[in-house]
């Protein structure tokens, strides 16, 4: 059971963790786990994944990470590079579009506008580089990033077309005070 849960936990971790880290996040939820159970379940899972996977746990320094296999390192690139890279999707480049023109601005003010769950699509475009998230007063605000100016070949995003216009429109502002959050459901959220 614990090396299942250390695989699991190590599988969803972005970054490397310690056998410690794994130990201690552990005994939170089960107070009868060992250092040592952690460590020998380590262990195994080193050696489960040592020949002939997709993964491969690396171990750096008493930390321990799942990366995949450099036998795949050409298809793993071609596939993040066509994935990061192409084409943005209609809802993607409208919630672009929203932060561009409205930024910094909230992800609840974005949903507003679009009427939309956009989670996973502001993920993507962080992913992407495009926009950029600063938490500041118990929420978040995006706003799109030099990347995006350089793409786009301008200085500044006052530079978009009808910027002044769009950017502090008072029908806008006046529709943003009027209108709620529709409910998140499996009917209003989008995929980026």
């Amino acid at each position: 059971m614990i090396k299942n849960q250390i695989e699991s936990l190590l599988f969803v971790a972005t970054k490397p963790l310690s056998a410690k880290e794994l130990f201690n996040f552990i005994k939170k939820h089960d107070e009868t786990v060992t250092i040592e159970a952690v460590k020998t379940a380590l262990d195994e899972l080193y050696h489960d994944y040592l020949e002939g996977r997709g993964l491969t746990l690396v171990v750096s320094e008493d930390h321990y990470q799942f990366v995949s296999n450099s036998e795949n390192a050409e298809l793993v690139k071609a596939f993040l590079k066509d994935d990061h890279t192409g084409e943005l999707t209609q809802p993607s480049l409208e919630t672009l579009t929203i932060v561009a023109y409205r930024g910094p601005v909230s992800k609840p003010v974005i949903e507003q506008i679009r009427g939309v769950n956009c989670t996973m699509i502001l993920r993507n475009l962080l992913i992407r580089g495009l926009v950029t998230a600063e938490d500041r007063d118990n929420d978040t605000f995006y706003s799109v990033t030099t990347d995006f100016l350089k793409f786009l070949g301008i200085h500044t995003v006052a530079e978009l077309p009808d910027y002044n216009q769009l950017h502090t429109v008072e029908n806008l502002e006046q529709f943003l005070q009027n209108r709620t959050i529709a409910p998140v459901n499996e009917e209003n959220v989008e995929k980026a």
